[in-house]
């Protein structure tokens, strides 16, 4: 196998997650007397985190004060409803047990909060992943590395036998900035023509292509 280690990125890579996304901020933002966003704008917002993604759905000049209701409500409500339409992208859980019966670790690292990845983790994949982890308190979120250098160090594994599998300009950034190789798929929340304006070497269209290239089929 080519790689020891596979890092997947959640929304958009693995979970389609952006109609509950769209619900809960829209909720949200009509509790506060706010304007409603659309599914295409929620997922050109999304991919820096739920903070970033309240700041960037509030209308301009939001206060600070209103924007930390939104982003407030915002996770009272997707705590309740994140499972609500989400679901794995097809053939993806077949992707990681293969994975697993070869060998290779799996991993998520997502800027979605800890708790949804937790509850989204153990919901869709149980038992399938060697470690998972969300945005926390005190860890910059991607595109920085720390999170991919926190894996890396728990299941004691080099940055050259990793591979990191996103579907983002954020995804791109991570696995460059943390020494990994990446593959990037285009069935997410970006189109394929902006992931290789942004630097995307290697581009799947299927987990059978991204089963592939980490096994080094």
């Amino acid at each position: 196998m080519k790689y020891r280690l596979s890092v997947f990125d959640l929304d958009g890579t693995i979970l389609y997650t952006l109609e509950d996304l769209k619900i809960s901020l829209n909720a949200a933002l009509s509790g506060n007397n706010l304007p409603e966003r659309s599914l295409d704008e929620t997922r050109r917002f999304v991919g820096n985190g739920i903070r970033k993604l309240i700041e960037r759905a509030v209308p301009e000049n939001t206060s600070a004060e209103l924007t930390d209701k939104v982003f407030a409500d915002f996770n009272l409500h997707y705590k309740e409803h994140c499972t609500d339409n989400t679901r794995p992208y097809e053939g993806i859980p077949e992707l990681i047990s293969a994975l697993r019966k070869a060998g290779v670790k799996t991993a998520v690292l997502s800027n979605k909060a800890d708790y949804a990845v937790q509850e989204l983790c153990a919901r869709y994949f149980p038992n399938m992943f060697d470690f998972a982890a969300g945005e926390k308190a005190g860890v910059r979120k991607k595109p920085a590395p720390d999170g991919v250098y926190s894996i890396l160090e728990q299941l004691g594994i080099s940055a050259a036998d990793t591979v990191y599998i996103g579907d983002s300009e954020v995804d791109i950034a991570t696995a460059e900035n943390s020494g990994t190789d990446s593959i990037i798929v285009d069935w997410g929340f970006r189109e394929r023509e902006l992931l290789k304006s942004c630097g995307a070497k290697v581009i799947a269209s299927s987990p059978e292509e991204v089963l592939g290239l980490i096994l080094g089929r």
